[in-house]
């Protein structure tokens, strides 16, 4: 039986993908809330901050056996550089690239043992072309793009591969507050997507659901853009 750990998936993104994984394995959750988390039909959940304490989280991957590790826990900041405090710097670093990087070196051993592995990283559009006054959350967002080029090679010959989607506006909870903090309407924004349309959490869990078949297996190092067209240009 296959074992498939989604981080942050008490909502949105990662709970869309943590409901869809359902048949297709034995499905553990992580994240901060633990009411949220207890209300997803998993094998088990970890409760987890991955700013402060992933080792927590690599324990629970060692002890579970994970196959398929989808990194989905993120945060987002906005404002101008000059207003963020080294404690900002550092945190959505850490939540956004340093804790992918450490669960995947946990996870990566019994991958080789087992000559199979599924490590998908959810990143950002603002990874590929930068925001203005998200330049903290695009560089850690860029920096898994970095990161998934690299540990496909290092990867490939153990059945395992690495890739990253990167999702453009989502309709979700932290789509909506990211709004929120910007100097945009959600009007404003949705004019300026070629596909005038927020994207569906469904339609990230599907493409999840791909690149961990055995279909997709010739697909690794890739940074897919699932964005509505926001990527290709105005």
């Amino acid at each position: 039986m296959t074992n498939i750990l989604v981080t942050g998936a008490s909502k949105g993104i990662g709970r869309s993908i943590a409901e869809g994984m359902q048949t297709l394995g034995s499905v553990f959750v992580s994240g901060r809330n633990e009411e949220a988390l207890k209300s997803i039909t998993a094998k088990d959940y970890c409760i987890c901050d991955l700013a402060q304490t992933p080792e927590i989280l690599g324990d629970f991957i060692e002890k579970n056996n994970i196959d398929i590790l989808i990194n989905n826990a993120g945060e987002y900041i906005y404002g101008s550089i000059e207003k963020m405090t080294l404690e900002e710097i550092e945190r959505i670093h850490r939540t956004n690239l340093i804790a992918p990087a450490y669960l995947i070196s946990r996870a990566v051993p019994y991958m080789k043992r087992n000559k199979f592995g599924r490590i998908i990283n959810i990143g950002s559009i603002s990874g590929v072309m930068g925001e203005a006054n998200a330049s903290l959350y695009s560089s850690s967002k860029a920096g898994l793009l970095g990161l998934t080029k690299a540990l496909a090679l290092e990867l490939a010959e153990f059945n395992i591969t690495v890739n990253t989607i990167n999702p453009g506006w989502v309709d979700t909870e932290l789509g909506n507050e990211s709004i929120e903090q910007s100097e945009f309407t959600k009007e404003e924004i949705i004019d300026c997507i070629p596909q005038k349309r927020f994207v569906a959490p469904e339609e990230i869990t599907n493409l999840v659901k791909y690149l961990i078949s055995n279909e997709a297996r010739g697909i690794t190092g890739q940074g897919i853009n699932l964005c509505a067209g926001l990527s290709v240009g105005i």
